[in-house]
């Protein structure tokens, strides 16, 4: 659970920023959004929680 809420909060940081620069407009940030959520109701979705997963167990196994 902790996983999602964190990427949901850089993808949503990351989002700010580009609406603020101009890179990435309202309506395109709209699209992105209805896309997930249509996305969220595929049989895609598991795929794309376990693809998360396992980067993110990889991005954690990492040593600096």
């Amino acid at each position: 659970m902790s996983l999602s809420i964190s990427i949901v909060l850089l993808l949503l940081v990351v989002a700010v920023i580009f609406l603020r620069n101009g890179a990435m407009k309202l309506s395109h940030a709209l699209v992105c959004v209805l896309l997930g959520f249509l996305l969220a109701g595929t049989t895609v979705a598991p795929t794309i929680h376990d693809g998360i997963n396992a980067t993110a167990g990889l991005v954690s196994s990492l040593q600096p």
